[in-house]
């Protein structure tokens, strides 16, 4: 009996749940006394123009997301990543220092660039985490060394600040990175990636305990930047690892032949809600980093979903997504799978047409009714001065 319990108590997957479950428990735990510090020191988002949100609200969800991350991740001894995953931890302090300075003061987006490509260059660097092949995406196999760390960088990059991009709306940014560190965690357990599993499986649970707070009535709190800026370069960590662990199961039957494609399946609300605006932006001649309410989770909202259906909306996307690219890549070309990840976009992009043109058709409709009440008002009230004058 003892043999058995020690055997399963050093069980990997074992390890992987607990920590999920720990990771969830303490967030849970936690977002409320960070609710009522930031209750009594005033350090809550106002509400403005293209806020989603009608109440001055707290924006320190991420302390609770990097504290139960990393409480969880640290309950047991993974050696399989080493340094890469040191160095992974610091970067995420450095971000997390970085987030909770502009959630309370407000940084310049310039200085908030250099401490993200700083962090970045820790992991590429000093831990060799590099995109090193395309898996022939493009003809392109092998990528020099020269090359793939400044591409690693803007990857990690593009990644933090797409995700905090889809940050619109309630539930969306958490729910994408439970389901994209899930994901991801799933793969690296079916590898024997341990190290990796437990900090996705910390991740998600610690979301799935912010995703508890973040759709409540009364004790509702955001993800903030500090949040935004860890998941972000989480989920880039996971993504680019993925990417280069694929290389060696490049020749196996069952692998998936095409993963960078698949990695931006994962993440495809991310990376195709950021695409959009910024062509959205660049064709109407504004800067792509002026905030507006192009996004398609803007626009399901504007169509009369609520946060919650807006957001599973865009969780089922990434799912179905995802299950559709695994099947399609263990017997697709790679060409054939980019041309497929293209026709999404494209549809992608149709359907947050579709979606604008009808909001703004309603819009005028209820414009027009505005203004007709509005001129059959002031002939009634003509007609009763009318008789009055008479009278």
């Amino acid at each position: 009996m003892t043999n058995f319990f020690w055997t399963f108590y050093n069980n990997n997957l074992f390890h992987i749940i607990v920590s999920a479950v720990v990771a969830c428990a303490t967030s849970i735990t936690a977002i409320p006394v960070i609710i009522n510090i930031s209750r009594l020191k005033n350090l809550v988002a106002t509400p403005v123009e293209r806020s989603s949100h009608e109440v001055a609200t707290p924006t320190l969800g991420g302390v609770a997301v990097f504290a139960s991350t990393l409480i969880s991740y640290f309950l047991w001894e993974n050696p399989d990543e080493g340094q890469l995953i040191h160095l992974s931890i610091s970067a995420i302090v450095i971000l997390f220092f970085l987030g909770v300075k502009d959630d309370i003061l407000i940084l310049a987006p310039k200085k908030k660039m250099y401490i993200q490509i700083a962090a970045s260059l820790l992991v590429v660097v000093l831990g060799d985490l590099r995109i090193e092949n395309l898996f022939g995406i493009f003809g392109i196999y092998s990528v020099p060394y020269i090359i793939s760390l400044p591409l690693t960088v803007f990857v990690f990059i593009a990644l933090i600040n797409a995700v905090n991009l889809i940050d619109g709306i309630d539930g969306l940014m958490g729910g994408i990175g439970m389901i994209a560190g899930g994901l991801f965690g799933i793969w690296f357990y079916l590898n024997e990636h341990y190290a990796l599993a437990c900090l996705a499986a910390s991740m998600s649970g610690a979301l799935l305990g912010f995703l508890r707070f973040n759709f409540s009535k009364t004790s509702k709190i955001f993800m903030g930047d500090t949040g935004s800026l860890i998941v972000g370069f989480i989920l880039a960590l996971f993504a680019v690892r993925f990417i280069q662990l694929n290389i060696q199961y490049r020749f196996d039957p069952n692998s998936t032949f095409a993963a960078p494609i698949l990695a931006i399946i994962v993440l495809v609300v991310p990376i195709f809600d950021t695409l959009r605006v910024f062509i959205i932006r660049l064709k109407n001649k504004k800067s792509p980093f002026v905030a507006d309410r192009n996004h398609l989770h803007h626009l399901l909202i504007d169509s009369g979903l609520s946060h919650f259906q807006a957001s599973l909306v865009l969780w089922s996307f990434t799912v179905i997504a995802t299950l559709l690219f695994v099947f399609i890549s263990r017997k697709a070309e790679n060409t054939t799978s980019l041309y497929l990840l293209c026709a999404l976009f494209g549809l992608y992009m149709f359907t947050a047409h579709l979606l604008k043109k009808n909001n703004e058709k309603h819009l005028k409709k209820l414009s027009n009714e505005v203004k007709s009440e509005e001129k059959t008002s002031k002939k009634k009230l003509q007609s009763i001065n009318q008789e009055v004058m008479k009278a």
